[in-house]
């Protein structure tokens, strides 16, 4: 059975919101999904998981949350080439450049994305749950 990890910062719920709904999906199609936290994830974790989906807001100046979901991003990333990834995250201004520019850092970084990114403004509605839910499945 394969193995996902759900990694992912909140800071008003809408995020927390879509990593549950990638949980779902994963666990739609006979997969085992681990939700974890920015804070309860590290580099040594990323090697027991088959696949992973990272989820961020768009923090400040459009840029991912800097005091603990970058640190745990920079340290696991060697671990993440040849995985499955995916990434998703919400926003409250702006017009998703946080998440081109993370899309942009990981081929940058040699890391092929199984699936476009999903973002959504505010909590996610109809068309973003659904877009999650299929973000999980995808990993499998």
């Amino acid at each position: 059975m394969s193995k996902i990890a759900v990694v992912y910062w909140s800071g008003t719920g809408n995020t927390e919101e879509m990593a549950k709904l990638v949980a779902e999906g994963v666990k739609s199609v006979g997969a085992e999904a681990s939700m974890l936290t920015a804070g309860e994830f590290s580099a040594d974790l990323a090697d027991t998981y088959n696949a992973i989906a990272f989820g961020c807001p768009s923090m400040g100046v459009e840029v991912l949350e800097e005091s603990e979901f970058q640190p745990m991003w920079d340290s696991v990333l060697p671990k993440l080439k040849g995985k499955k990834i995916v990434l998703f995250g919400s926003y409250g201004w702006g017009d998703g450049e946080w998440m081109r520019n993370w899309e942009e850092a990981c081929g940058k970084s040699g890391i092929s994305l199984a699936c476009d990114y999903v973002i959504c403004n505010d909590a996610p509605d109809d068309g973003a749950k659904e877009a999650c839910r299929a973000l999980g499945k995808a990993l499998v």
